[in-house]
Parts: structure tokens; sequence; C-alpha cells
């Protein structure tokens, strides 16, 4: 284990080592807890059918196996979700006289602190800046307090929680959150209406999706990590462990697309109370998963960086941005409160005036600078996907006001969107490249263009979008990757391709008829994944590598949706 925040996704990693070059067989070495097998020779993982719980086996030359299981504790218990900040592991001999050694090196306050720590007869004690934490174990403390290698000859069971004496039996209470854990995703996945095709990879990228959901305020994170960089010694490492509106969006939008309505109602609850505190209706980019405004940014100077590659943000100043996209998002999100029977709690009339105050401010900005959904940090433009989502703001409102029976704000946001949509039309197209820019001011190029038919602002047999499809191809193409921009930024030309990027080209592709192409690429996005079935932020066109933190919810909305559009029925696979 080499990377864990506690007590929540985006606080301080307890286990920091994905961000340290340093060598793990170093005393002085920090930021993990190993449970290695001695002279290990072969390392094979795999989750649990249809869970995120892991099982790594290790084997040796001589065909003495172990083992692991690595799981967060998430069942129903006494009427509630338990869901300890916690992480539990059993490791199991498999065959032969296995040894093992268990080396447990956490991190407090991002690396710049030494963890004070205490041992008891049957458990490990941390003192954290922030918490203290307890592992109760039934494996030898003292062998665990040197790092002694040590016979494995029966099931060994560690739980690293907050710091409160474990009640129960230690073996089977961990015993029975694995088996509770368990079952409690594998009836959560079958829920799911997931496509006939490419099943394991959707409901791989929906567990994930959940996963990045703070369960305790709704909030969604953009990825689980901080500061892996977009691609090797770039600068570009960004801390993502925070709820973005435009991800939290796409987010619920692709899980809607599998009946995942559970995701949904949580997150309408966090947006409920970032609408009730914006100040006049303006909304950030991004909060914390409690619902912070502040995310100051700075650097862990203590930590040198994924590979070597820092530094290392906390925090992240895209805060404190003007991005006009996020009005069209808040609204996107929450109007099928309005709409759908099957939520628990649907929206009502207050929800719709705090939503027009919303829907105001876009109104009010559409047409102004804004930093974009890139977050350019030294430069703005009126950002035509910026302009769209606002238009998208308008437009669903009046749809909202349909629903609860009020004509004339359906005729006043109607109104209002078409306005939006001429101007942005006017504005924004280019007669002598025969497409829509990126922006108002100049001809540029923006992938984020090609969400025109999704959002629909045009359909795909529309002219102006068909040759908008052609020039970004033209220009942002790289075989099979699609670059976000290929103009200059803040920090030179982009290298790497985004994955979502692709999979957006992917679903232009299929809605203008080139459907085979869109599924070959598709194949060959998933053909990318790693060994867990997952995708980060970026990949290198050339060598195929992936870069960027992970895993990254954009990318594994893009599994989902292509998955979902490009499938055959189930009418014809049964």
């Amino acid at each position: 284990m080499i990377w864990a925040c506690v007590p929540r996704v985006d606080g301080d990693p307890v286990f920091s080592a994905l961000l340290d070059d340093a060598a793990w067989d170093q005393p002085d070495s920090r930021g993990f807890w190993a449970i290695e097998l001695e002279n290990c020779a072969r390392i094979e993982q795999h989750y649990i059918r249809n869970t995120p719980v892991l099982v790594t086996r290790q084997t040796d030359a001589q065909g003495n196996a172990i083992e692991l299981y690595d799981f967060c504790p998430r069942h129903k218990h006494q009427g509630r979700m338990y869901r300890p900040v916690a992480f539990a592991r059993v490791v199991r001999p498999v065959s032969g006289s296995p040894r093992i050694r268990v080396r447990l090196r956490p991190t407090t306050s991002w690396h710049s602190e030494k963890v004070p720590i205490s041992y008891g007869s049957n458990h490990i004690r941390l003192v954290l800046s922030y918490m203290a934490m307890r592992m109760s174990t039934n494996a030898p403390i003292g062998l665990i307090s040197q790092e002694s290698w040590f016979r494995l000859e029966h099931d060994m069971h560690f739980f690293l929680g907050p710091d409160e004496s474990f009640s129960d039996a230690l073996r089977p209470a961990v015993e029975r959150m694995l088996d509770d854990t368990i079952h409690e995703w594998q009836i959560w996945v079958r829920s799911l209406a997931i496509p006939a095709e490419w099943q394991e990879a959707v409901i791989r990228s929906a567990i994930t999706l959940k996963l990045c959901q703070h369960e305790e305020t709704g909030a969604i994170v953009a990825a689980l990590t901080t500061s892996i960089p977009e691609h090797a010694d770039s600068g570009r490492n960004w801390d993502y462990r925070y709820c973005w509106i435009r991800d939290a969006y796409y987010t619920v939008e692709a899980l809607n697309r599998l009946g995942a309505l559970d995701v949904l109602e949580s997150y309408l609850v966090y947006l409920r109370n970032i609408v009730d505190g914006a100040r006049g209706g303006h909304i950030q980019p991004l909060y914390d998963v409690r619902g912070n405004a502040t995310l100051e940014e700075r650097e862990a100077q203590n930590l040198p960086g994924y590979r070597g590659m820092g530094p290392v943000r906390v925090g992240n100043a895209a805060y404190s941005q003007v991005q006009h996209d996020a009005y069209g998002q808040i609204v996107l999100s929450s109007v099928q409160g309005f709409i759908d029977q099957r939520l628990l709690r649907m929206a009502g009339l207050s929800d719709f005036e705090a939503l027009e105050a919303v829907g105001e401010r876009a109104w009010q900005v559409y047409d102004k600078p804004d930093a974009g959904l890139w977050e350019l940090r030294t430069r703005a433009h009126v950002h035509s996907y910026s302009a769209v989502m606002c238009w998208a703001a308008c437009d669903r409102l009046a749809h909202a006001a349909a629903a609860l029976g009020l004509p004339d704000r359906e005729v006043h946001w109607r109104e209002r969107a078409e306005i939006m949509k001429a101007r942005i039309l006017q504005s924004a197209w280019r007669t002598d490249s025969n497409a829509i820019s990126a922006n108002f001011e100049d001809d540029a190029r923006d992938a984020s263009l090609l969400q025109l038919i999704d959002l629909r602002f045009l359909t795909a047999d529309n002219p102006m979008f068909i040759g908008t499809l052609k020039a970004l191809e033209k220009d942002l193409r790289r075989g099979n990757d699609m670059l976000r921009y290929s103009a200059p930024d803040d920090f030179g030309e982009p290298v790497t391709a985004f994955n979502v990027c692709t999979f957006w080209l992917i679903e232009a592709l299929h809605r203008t008829g080139r459907s085979e192409e869109a599924r070959a690429l598709f194949e060959e996005m998933l053909s990318r994944r790693t060994a867990a079935g997952l995708l980060s932020e970026d990949i290198d066109p050339v060598t195929g590598e992936l870069w960027g933190n992970y895993p990254q919810t954009y990318s594994l909305v893009g599994i989902i949706n292509c998955a979902v559009l490009l499938s055959k029925p189930w009418s014809v696979m049964r």
C-alpha cells in the first residue's frame, strides 16, 4: 500500500510512497505498508468479481505462495452503512511453507514529520498530526516492530482504523467484514443496467466511479491522487482530490446511463448545499469534499514526486478561477431531479428558484472571458464550450419549469436560450475554416467542441458540426489519440493526449455514421487500460504510456458512455 489519505480522500497521506522516489529497502524510507513473501518471484493480482476487493498472489521459485486480500470495509450494519476510515488486510498461506515480512511505515504532515509509534500486545498505535490510528492484528507484534521474516502458518488479519479498541474477536470480525463488503458491492453491481458488450470494463469503471464519491456529503472527486504529472518532467502536476462541478456532472451523467441513481441522489444533496451557499449565483469550479470553498495551493517540500518528478501540490488554485461552464453543469446535474419519478426526493419549487439564480448568472456571463474548462492560468478568452454550457443552463431550466407547470418561466428561459445560441454561433463560427472556434476572439481548436452533440446544441448531421469535427481531427488527432488543444499554454505545447477527448471523438464518429471506425478506436482504448482495468488522465501518443492522476473519473466516464452508445442491444445477444 503506497497511497492512502485520511481522514478523507483530500486529507493528509498516511502512505505517500507513490510520490517518493526513495528505495523501499532503505532504513529511513517511509510512506508504505508492505506485506511481502520472502524471495518472491511472481506477483499476480485480480479483483474479486464485481467488487473493489483486491487479491494479490505472491509466489517464490520453490512454489511457496500467499494470497493477500485488501479492502476498505463498506456494508450495511445495524440499519446504516458501515464505512469507517479504515483499511483491512487478510494474508493467507496458499502452498508450501511461506515466510513473510510486514513493514508498516506511515507518514504524516505530508512527509515532514516522523510518526510516533507505540506497540501493545495485539495492536500498533500511530499518532498522526490529524488523528490517531490503531492497527489491530493477530500477527506477532514483536516481529512486525523489528520487520523480521517469519513463517506464515495460518491466516493473519490486519485492521488499521481509528484509535479504538477492537471490541470483537479480530479474526471472525474481519472475515465477516470481508464477506459483507463483497456482498454489498455485488448487490450494487447487480442493480446496474449495463450494456451487452464490454460488461467487465463498464462494471469496473462504475465501481471505481462510485469509490470516487465521498459518501458523507455526496461530493465526487476528479481523481484519487495528486501530482502525477501529465507527462515526464512537465511541471503539470495538479491535485485532483476535490470536487470539480464539471467532472462530477460527467460522472453522474455516465452512472445515470447505468441506472445508478444512488450516486446522483447523494450528489444532488451536495449540489443543493453549494447552490445555497453561492454568492449571487456565483459558482466556483471546484470545492473540497465537505463543500469548503478555499483550497489554497502549496507545495509539499518533503516529497520529491512521482518518480522524482515534482512538485507535489496540495490544494488547487483553480478554485479562485472564473470558469463559466460550471453554471451549465450545476443545472444539467440538477434537472433530472424535477423529472425522474424514481428518486426518493424529487426537486420542487424552492429548488427551482435557487437554480434560477444560477441561470441568471449564466445569462449574464456567457459571452464574457473566463479561464475555460482546461483552466488556463495566465490568459482568458470567451470560450465557446463555456458559452454553450451557459446556454445549456438556460435551456434546461426551461425543461425544469415545464416539469413544474410554470409556463411563464419556461418561456422566459427558452427565449434566453435562443438568444444565447444565436450569439454563440455568430461569434464562434469561422467561415474560412468551416468550423466553430474554441473561442470568440480567434480561430483555435478545442476538443471540448465534440460535446456539442451530447449537449444537444447541434445535431450530428448539422453541417456546422461536421465541419468542426473535420477541423478538430485535422489539428488535434494524433493517430488514435486526441489532444485537448494544440496551441502553447502556460507550460508550453501539450505533449500527451487527454483520454476523455479520445472518447468524445469516438462518440462523434459513431453519431456521424463512422460506427466501425468508432468501435475499432474504442477497442484500442480498452487495450490501454492498466491491469486493474482503469485509465489515468493522459496518454503519450508515441509510446502509449499512461500519465496523469489515477484513476481519473473523466476517463472512466468515457469507457461507460462509449460502451453504452456502441454496444449491440441485449436482444441480439441473448
